[in-house]
């Protein structure tokens, strides 16, 4: 296999199974049959492996690498699947640390080719089931499974974990989870099986309630990760973090009572070497010193709130880079943008990008300082053009604005 193979591999599962909406729903196919039937079709792998289902609206990212860095430091073998990837299509399909291997990428892809007719998966689909089959061929100590959308009828939840956790809750793919915190918290739910325990990180007394019923209702252990008390920290940065560590150690602490080895050594130097461990990047990920720039994938509201006002914290001039998709509401981010701040509008480089020229009358409305540019990568080099040592730069918005960053500037990636 040639890497123009893979590529070409790689851009025909983009194609034949679309990623992302890009008419209506085609790339969203709720429900569980038809994983059920791609499982099948592969042996059911997800039965051969030991896996830990992490869900929720923000933070599932931070907090399953997390976990698996403590995991890795107990000795174990930890598998890691994540979406979306950043730059290359591996990233999703993890083992510590090293990216998925692209011969298995390859010959997976052209076992699509093989499929009976009445099994047509979505891209996620098909990308869950190769992560748990490269997770069982390799055996792996533990899978940690991040949800893809929702929980009640996302593909991944097709697994019986070990544990379980929903990080939080918040408004985000409301054309799909519905309108209302309450509907939303109810997917999520969703992915609570009978009798293992759930860990809930979300302060939201509705939450809280909602994902305490459903844990009743199937008979499930419920942890509280709110209540615990910790000054543990981690290198990946951001005020945000101090709420995914909490769920980090509640889940931790479920497995321990499981009779997994994992000492507080190993979750100490686990919280502290993610990026080394995981190869992480993309949650405040600092790119460069000087001058200050820092890249964050946070592209709801509420995730955009939390890295905005740590951004405010900081008594820097700003030149903010900022790209959104097409379903992003344009006018609730204007509502919270950054203070003493020059902004770089820019259109992301897929299909959903949405190019800033649609939404100017939102941004003159605004009446804040910018320029509007049709790449991310333009934009940055703008920024950069005008940011002195004592400002900084921060680019963000969108997991496509920060893939596509990093993707055209980091050359040292794991």
């Amino acid at each position: 296999m040639t890497n123009q193979q893979y590529q070409e591999a790689v851009e025909w599962l983009f194609v034949q199974a679309p990623n992302y909406q890009i008419d209506g729903e085609k790339a969203y196919k709720p429900g569980l049959d038809n994983i059920t039937r791609l499982c099948a079709f592969f042996g059911n792998p997800q039965e051969k492996i030991k896996c830990i289902h992490i869900g929720g609206t923000n933070g599932k990212g931070s907090t399953s690498n997390m976990l698996a860095s403590v995991l890795q430091e107990a000795g174990y073998t930890a598998g890691l699947y994540n979406s979306p990837h950043l730059i290359d299509f591996t990233e999703r399909i993890k083992i510590d640390g090293e990216n998925c291997d692209k011969e298995f990428v390859y010959d997976f892809i052209l076992k699509l080719k093989t499929l009976p007719e009445d099994i047509l998966p979505s891209f996620f689909e098909f990308t869950t089931i190769m992560a748990f089959e490269y997770f069982a061929q390799k055996n792996v100590n533990f899978a940690i499974i991040e949800v893809g959308l929702g929980g009640r009828l996302d593909s991944t939840n097709i697994i019986k974990p070990l544990v379980s956790a929903i990080t939080n809750v918040q408004l985000d793919h409301q054309n799909i989870l519905g309108d209302t915190i309450e509907e939303i918290a109810f997917e999520k739910a969703g992915i609570i099986k009978p009798n293992v325990p759930i860990v809930s990180g979300d302060e939201n007394e509705v939450v809280r309630n909602i994902i305490k019923a459903k844990a009743e209702k199937e008979n499930a252990p419920f942890i509280d990760a709110t209540l615990i008390n910790t000054d543990l920290k981690s290198d990946l940065k951001g005020n945000y973090q101090e709420k995914n560590i909490k769920v980090v150690l509640a889940l931790t602490d479920e497995l321990k009572k499981q009779n997994f080895n994992i000492t507080d050594e190993n979750i100490k130097k686990g919280l502290l070497n993610v990026h080394q461990n995981t190869g992480f990047i993309g949650r405040w990920f600092e790119f460069s010193q000087n001058p200050l720039t820092i890249c964050d994938t946070g592209h709801n509201q509420t995730g955009l709130e939390y890295v905005f006002s740590q951004l405010n914290s900081i008594p820097k001039r700003k030149h903010i880079v900022l790209g959104f998709v097409n379903d992003k509401k344009i006018d609730d981010v204007m509502s919270v943008l950054p203070e003493n701040s020059e902004f770089y509008f820019a259109k992301p480089a897929i299909e959903r990008g949405r190019h800033p020229l649609d939404y100017e009358d939102l941004l003159k409305n605004s009446k804040i300082f910018y320029k509007i540019f049709d790449s991310v990568q333009d934009a940055y080099l703008s920024a950069t053009q005008k940011c002195t040592n004592e400002e900084m730069i921060f680019i963000g918005g969108s997991n496509f604005v920060v893939g596509e960053f990093l993707e055209k500037n980091l050359t040292d990636i794991k």
